[in-house]
């Protein structure tokens, strides 16, 4: 790997800022290969030395890959002049490192969001060709029946035209007018999951995104908290996403 500047390793593990990091080395917090680093310009191989922060040692990504409980309110961009977005979430040190949602759920839907900042894999995600599963739990407005579970099967034509690919509907329970449903579609339409439901009469109150690919929401997850990927979850991502490509 390139060597990298001290400040920026540090900032782009999200630890902390450049500016605080020159603060942190004058404090002696900083350490490469056991020996005191008051220079936070010094370029290190981070696969080759040991750098700590405060005596813990700091783990280096190429990219980053997060997981978010998104809550509702929150839009699914990476900036915006009026309305909080999933960035604002995450420390301020993830914006300079090129962060961004893989894919959008919008303002009034929750549930799982990938945030990354490699690119390539952002693109194998949200690609229609490559058809990863997502899985939305919704209530509906509206007795949902075994007729639906086929229109969904043959695939779904909305109202203004547009084609929507065979898609997976589970009803869970059907009480009081509502149904509580599982919907698994393998692209990602403007509003789709709440168009197709609408289309069969039963428009969405609730909607929540659970998995995407094999990622599922991790149930500790408190609506705005996140977490990195750990590893068996990226490798199981960049597995399905790679098979999608023969």
């Amino acid at each position: 790997m390139a060597v990298q500047r001290i400040d920026k390793l540090l900032a782009s593990t999200g630890l902390c800022s450049r500016k605080e990091a020159a603060a942190c080395a004058r404090k002696g917090a900083i350490a490469v290969d056991g020996t005191l680093c008051r220079d936070v310009s010094k370029k290190i191989d981070p696969e080759s030395c040991c750098l700590t922060f405060y005596g813990k040692p700091v783990c280096y990504q190429e990219h980053i890959y997060l997981m978010m409980h998104k809550p509702l309110g929150v839009l699914s961009a990476t900036e915006d002049r009026d309305q909080k977005t999933v960035l604002d979430l995450l420390p301020k040190q993830y914006r300079s490192r090129g962060v961004f949602p893989v894919g959008r759920l919008d303002k009034d839907t929750s549930g799982l969001l990938l945030l990354t900042d490699d690119g390539a894999l952002g693109h194998v995600l949200t690609s229609p060709k490559h058809q990863v599963s997502k899985v939305y739990h919704a209530v509906a407005d509206g007795e949902l029946k075994q007729e639906d579970v086929d229109a969904f099967a043959a695939g779904i034509e909305l109202r203004d035209g547009t084609k929507c690919r065979p898609a997976k509907l589970e009803i869970r329970a059907v009480q009081d007018g509502k149904s509580d449903v599982l919907v698994t579609v393998t692209e990602g339409k403007y509003h789709q999951v709440r168009r197709m439901l609408a289309s069969r009469g039963a428009p969405v109150l609730t909607l929540e995104r659970l998995s995407e690919g094999p990622v599922v929401m991790d149930a500790a997850l408190k609506p705005g908290e996140w977490r990195a990927l750990k590893r068996q979850e990226l490798e199981a991502l960049q597995s399905e996403t790679e098979s999608g490509n023969r």
